[in-house]
């Protein structure tokens, strides 16, 4: 009997079922989630030959931002503790590329796991007084942090070289120059495709489980024998180490480490990147992260067309409208989808898997 559309779509695209224990535990369980993964990784390595520079540049700090975002929503998504000192554990990563390529000579792909390592150990000496509290008064700590190397950062001249920064050569990568924007495209897609994928596995084993009933309710994973400290702890470190990572790639990026990229603000946009793309889930942290960094670009566009279609003045009366527009779109994101752009994504998810049939969400 010969099958429609509607069923070979739903056999090999939109399926739910699994064959075998393994495959209901694999990434993507699923031959929608497998189908769309595809896709997306074709566009993910086909798009920069059809981007100019600016866009490609973007793409960069996309990129990396979801790095650094990845690891603040296993800290705040998964295991419940809000931070504020991102930005500056991504400094330390910064710093220590900058230091140790510049001073040493050593390669960038020796000194990259440094950097994370080393913001690591940050996240250790301050994680372990801080962890004694939580909530608010948590999120106080790591603004104090935050702070402190806003200070060190600009007035240890003598290893930072203030405001001025350190610049860091062209990165070289197996005696391949990562001169411009379309080469440093694929070295540091690489690296972020490995750390989601860490990331992705650490929340699916038993490290993830308990993040995750420290999150729900530490009182019941003391009594049930998790070591809540212990893992809000290895949760910091790991947190802590993803920034430095990203802040190692957004220093090889910019050709040097300057202070005024991993201030507060930073740290209060990667905290709206988790909330915006859905807390708790990484397919929300890139979703987050997108319309975070895209976002002032389309309002950018917008104050253009407009200053061009009724007056070029009109440039200056809407540009400190582009911020307060900003903040108003995102909070009303946040008050009609509390479950953020992977709420929606998921929605959408739902409909195709049955279609043609109809659906309604709540």
């Amino acid at each position: 009997m010969r099958r429609g559309f509607s069923y070979q779509y739903n056999r090999y695209f939109a399926s739910s079922s699994h064959s075998s224990y393994g495959e209901a535990e694999g990434i993507f369980p699923t031959r929608f989630q497998r189908f769309w993964f595809v896709v997306f990784a074709i566009i993910t390595l086909f798009i920069p030959f059809v981007s100019n520079e600016y866009a490609l540049y973007l793409l960069n700090l996309w990129i990396i931002e979801v790095i650094a975002a990845v690891g603040l929503n296993l800290l705040t998504g998964y295991t419940g503790l809000l931070s504020l000192g991102h930005a500056a554990f991504m400094g330390v990563g910064a710093y220590t590329m900058a230091l140790l390529t510049t001073h040493f000579n050593l390669p960038i792909l020796a000194v990259l796991p440094l950097c994370g390592v080393t913001a690591s150990v940050f996240g250790g000496l301050i994680g372990v007084p801080s962890l004694r509290i939580k909530g608010f008064y948590l999120m106080v700590a790591t603004v104090a942090f935050q702070f402190l190397m806003d200070y060190v950062l600009v007035h240890w001249e003598s290893v930072t070289r203030g405001i001025r920064g350190i610049e860091i050569p062209t990165p070289v990568i197996f005696g391949f120059p990562l001169k411009s924007n379309f080469s440093f495209y694929f070295f540091s897609l690489a690296i972020a495709a490995f750390m989601v994928w860490g990331a992705k596995n650490l929340v699916r084993s038993r490290v993830g489980r308990a993040f995750m009933a420290v999150r729900d309710n530490d009182v019941s994973a003391q009594i049930v024998g998790i070591p809540v400290f212990r893992y809000k702890l290895l949760s910091f470190l790991i947190a802590s180490l993803y920034a430095g990572v990203a802040g190692a790639l957004w220093a090889l990026l910019y050709r040097g480490a300057v202070p005024e990229h991993y201030t507060l603000m930073p740290s209060i946009e990667y905290l709206v990147m988790i909330l915006v793309g859905g807390v708790g889930s990484l397919v929300g942290t890139i979703f987050g992260v997108g319309f975070i960094l895209l976002l002032p670009e389309g309002l950018n566009l917008l104050v253009s067309y407009l200053a061009r279609l009724v007056n070029p003045d009109l440039m200056v009366f809407l540009a400190p409208a582009k911020s307060i527009l900003f903040g108003i779109l995102i909070v009303i994101f946040i008050i009609f989808k509390p479950e953020g752009l992977v709420g929606v994504w998921r929605q959408l998810k739902d409909y195709f898997k049955i279609w043609p049939l109809p659906y309604v969400s709540r």
